[in-house]
């Protein structure tokens, strides 16, 4: 659906790796482009009206960016480099901050590297301690095997709303109702799920939320942290310079702006905002239960089609996302990957950047397939027809 809004698919491919990035639409090239021929200037910097039009957009993105997620105000929005520095701003701004030594984070063995390494990080520096919740048989974290994890010491919950592998959509409200009844920070990595299923982060009870624009058809070096107001009051910056200070003087004195200018030191990715806006726009026109409809329906019939192929293995056959988890048997996964882009067919192939997921799984690498708006089933057609022909393999990659 929606196939006319992105030129990438002029040329002859077949692109199944959105989980990587997404392709753009025309109307988030043509904002940045807008940008840059009509009205450049610094945000925040200028008393000029080239100047004063970048900071009315660029501050109206926030408001977006508020709604996008039903966020209670715009001061709870600050706008980073992407999902990844958004969790090391929660965890070294926040969490260092705010916890001690034999306090527990509970994460699961299915997160993605930037969901697991700064808290193995801030556990050498400070002295907490990591659980990881159980899975079941599928690999889906229950709300229920999570909660049995808590303890007195619990102070954090964080984990994926959906998992850039097994493609596990977990139950955030249900989970985020009972931490808060228990006084536990939520902490959720919105990367494969903020252009694809609507987030509301009062109902979810979500304390802090991270996502990258490049995932949901904006552009790339853009992100978001969301902060309840309260929490980010108690959240230190972990840049300092201009633009996040009122005044510094030579004896050492200084003050230093309020949220969420305080978080978004030096020039920021000015054009990234403005194209995540026009993201924004363009995903609530599309509509996220058609977006949601058209996935299910593509990974339905895709299972299906895969399933039929005998030398084919599914991992997670019984996941609800985009994501499709498969390999051929005895043949690496890169070969795999290789062999189909000889086919112009985009797929992504290795540990996708979730390492703790052989523990789980067994296998160490897999190719992943990953869904999104514009994708087709005559785009899934073609990809079988090249996996039922995949006897020569090797007379191809070699």
């Amino acid at each position: 659906m929606n196939r006319e809004d992105f030129d990438m698919l002029k040329q002859d491919i077949i692109y199944f790796d959105n989980s990587a990035t997404t392709f753009k639409p025309k109307s988030v090239l043509n904002a940045i482009n807008d940008y840059y021929t009509s009205y450049t200037a610094n945000a925040h910097r200028g008393d000029y009206k080239i100047s004063l039009k970048v900071d009315s957009l660029y501050e109206g993105v926030r408001d977006k960016v508020k709604d996008f997620i039903n966020a209670k105000s715009s001061k709870e929005i600050v706008f980073t480099s992407g999902t990844t520095d958004s969790l090391n701003r929660t965890v070294f701004g926040f969490a260092k901050h705010n916890l001690k030594p034999g306090d527990e984070v509970i994460i699961t063995k299915t997160e993605h590297a930037s969901n697991v390494l700064p808290w193995l990080e801030l556990a050498d520096e400070i002295g907490i301690k990591i659980k990881y919740a159980p899975l079941d048989k599928n690999l889906k974290l229950q709300a229920s095997d999570l909660l049995k994890e808590i303890t007195p010491k619990t102070k954090i919950v964080s984990i994926a709303h959906i998992t850039n592998t097994i493609g596990d959509i977990r139950n955030l409200k249900e989970i985020g109702g009972r931490l808060k009844d228990k006084n536990i920070y939520f902490v959720v990595d919105a990367a494969q799920s903020a252009g694809h299923r609507k987030i509301d982060v009062q109902d979810m009870n979500i304390d802090f939320l991270a996502f990258s624009g490049h995932k949901m058809c904006g552009p790339t070096g853009i992100g978001v942290l969301y902060g309840k107001e309260e929490l980010l009051e108690k959240t230190k910056p972990i840049n300092y310079g201009g633009g996040m200070n009122n005044f510094f003087e030579g004896d050492g004195s200084r003050e230093y702006r309020s949220i969420p200018t305080l978080f978004e030191a030096g020039t920021q990715n000015i054009e990234g905002v403005i194209g995540l806006g026009t993201a924004v726009d363009y995903l609530n026109r599309v509509g996220f239960d058609k977006i949601e409809e058209h996935e299910k329906e593509l990974r339905s019939y895709l299972i299906e089609e895969l399933s039929k192929i005998e030398n084919i293995e599914i991992l997670n056959k019984e996941s609800e996302a985009g994501n499709v988890l498969f390999n051929i048997k005895d043949v690496f996964p890169q070969d795999t990957a290789i062999y189909l882009d000889n086919y112009n067919i985009c797929v992504r192939a290795g540990n996708h950047c979730a390492k703790l997921l052989k523990d789980e799984l067994g296998i160490k690498n897999t190719c992943r397939i990953s869904l999104y708006l514009y994708n087709t089933k005559e785009e899934i057609d073609k990809l079988i027809q090249v996996l039922k022909n995949s006897k020569n393999i090797f007379d191809v990659v070699i």
